[in-house]
């Protein structure tokens, strides 16, 4: 398959088509991505286009062929037989042989996407209009992530700001999901109102959030960066308005931002623990009356 693409390739830049020809491939056909399945769900896309597009030359070529040779103005005499045996064998045979040959790899890929097994981090992702909630099971972190204020504010009717004079607008959020490179990562995803989804195209991979239900995926960023996406379920008004963003950075990175994480968490309840703590006058004078008519 790869040295059909390369073969491809070398062709067209050959006629000097190659740079245009291949952007405006990228643009309409799936991203490659950043991770493990991401890839391989691209070869298998790829795979079965082009047995797709074999078949369809194959067999419209027989078609055309036969309608340009045998037709009445040329004097064929149409065949008098009402069926043949071995030519149904054939055109039953080599369908089920192609569909095996593409039910294969495509199991085998299936089965893959839903194997969480080995997850060295999990995070819960909750759907709620019209933002994420991010939890890191084993880690006690969590936080919100919406709509950056930058893109927020541009996108109201009178805010006189250009929404092309923003970087990334729409697809960028104040806290994004933040996953260390080269591990494989477990994602539980839900959500607390309507259904929504999440939906990251680099990595090849989009599941629903549903209320009262718990979907599952899992994906490896083997490159550091940040990758955007979407909510793909319509969820309402600002349906649009509510990006996925996550950002892969390295082991070192993603521990101390973790711990940073968990040191500000850490920070902000030790204010409130300590006010639970303090006892008011008039709960101890509540305290003594209690124990004095006991």
């Amino acid at each position: 398959m790869k040295m059909v693409k390369r073969a491809f390739v070398a062709g067209m830049a050959l006629f000097g088509l190659a740079s245009p020809a291949m952007a405006a491939w990228s643009d309409l056909n799936l991203r490659v991505g950043v991770t493990e399945l991401s890839r391989e769900i691209y070869d298998l896309h790829m795979l079965i286009l082009w047995i797709c597009v074999a078949i369809a030359v194959a067999v419209f070529g027989v078609m055309i062929y036969s309608i340009a040779t045998f037709r009445k103005s040329k004097g064929a005499v149409p065949a008098t037989f009402d069926h043949n045996t071995k030519a149904e064998i054939i055109w039953t045979v080599i369908p089920v042989l192609i569909l095996v040959g593409m039910a294969i790899p495509a199991a085998r890929t299936l089965v893959k996407i839903d194997d969480t097994r080995g997850s060295e981090l999990t995070v819960k992702v909750t759907g709620y209009q019209w933002k994420w909630q991010y939890e890191y099971v084993d880690h006690g972190v969590s936080f919100f992530s919406t709509l950056a204020r930058t893109s927020d504010e541009a996108r109201q009717l009178d805010s006189g700001i250009a929404p092309q004079s923003v970087e990334n607008y729409l697809l960028e959020v104040d806290n994004p999901l933040v996953v260390p490179q080269g591990k494989k990562v477990r994602v539980l995803i839900t959500a607390n109102d309507v259904i929504h989804a999440w939906w990251v195209p680099d990595f090849g991979m989009k599941k629903d959030a549903i209320p009262g239900y718990i979907n599952e995926m899992w994906f490896r960023a083997d490159e550091p960066g940040i990758y955007r996406g979407q909510c793909a379920e319509l969820c309402g008004r600002d349906h649009g308005f509510m990006p996925v963003v996550v950002e892969v950075k390295s082991q070192a990175d993603f521990d101390a931002w973790l711990a940073a994480q968990q040191a500000a968490r850490q920070a902000a309840a030790a204010p409130a623990a300590q006010t639970a703590a303090v006892v008011s006058p008039v709960d101890q004078v509540a305290a003594v009356r209690v124990a004095v008519a006991e």
